[in-house]
């Protein structure tokens, strides 16, 4: 049993010029499918046989098991980020999460900037992330491999990828000019929307199937 990589919901040149093509070869590619790797390496060793994705954090950070934590967590922001992009135009906030946008943050162009602030001064690798919490919308960012799971009594909406390997191929080291492109021309506002209704958890989720 093993966990997979999964396919990008859309073809990898299709966010072109945000993100090229080569990136994601790099970025799902190689990186992405070394976490995996890396967690299907342990499976037997660390008794995660049959488990779910989900269900290895938990069981990874109830352990105290730093790696396992770290690599599967990956697995988790990863699957979730590549929901979360979408071509140039093809999407835009409406209804109520377009609501809840200008009831925190008074209109998108704001939201975008205060995520862009988010991941431009976050130190170090990590996460940024638009959580819902109450019935306010809030941005934030966690470090590493560390996952929405344990923030409390907050639900993540969507996520953007701070680690230089998300960004060093088309940005360098300009990792704000990254945040600003992708947050204001690639983001999959239809998935966030339904984030607000959906089991976000299992959207990051996966199951071993047949090695």
């Amino acid at each position: 049993m093993a966990f997979a990589l999964p396919p990008l919901p859309f073809d990898k040149a299709a966010l072109e010029p945000v993100l090229s093509a080569e990136s994601f070869d790099y970025h799902h590619g190689k990186h992405h499918k070394a976490y995996i790797d890396k967690v299907n390496g342990w499976i037997e060793e660390k008794g995660l046989a049959g488990k779910s994705l989900v269900e290895v954090i938990r069981l990874a950070r109830d352990r105290g098991d730093e790696p396992l934590l770290d690599n599967a967590g990956q697995i988790w922001n990863h699957d979730f980020f590549w929901q979360c992009l979408a071509p140039e135009g093809s999407t835009r906030p409406s209804g109520k999460l377009a609501r809840l946008i200008g009831a925190s943050f008074g209109d998108q162009s704001t939201l975008i900037e205060k995520l862009t602030a988010e991941a431009a001064g976050h130190f170090g690798s990590g996460w940024a992330w638009l959580v819902l919490a109450g019935d306010a919308l809030l941005v934030t960012s966690l470090h590493d491999g560390d996952t929405p799971l344990d923030l409390e009594g907050a639900k993540p909406l969507l996520t953007l990828d701070l680690w230089e390997h998300a960004y060093y191929i088309d940005y360098r080291n300009a990792r704000p000019e990254f945040a600003e492109a992708v947050l204001g021309k690639v983001i999959n506002w239809d998935f966030v929307s339904r984030n607000l209704e959906d089991d976000v958890f299992a959207k990051g989720d996966q199951i071993q199937r047949a090695a």
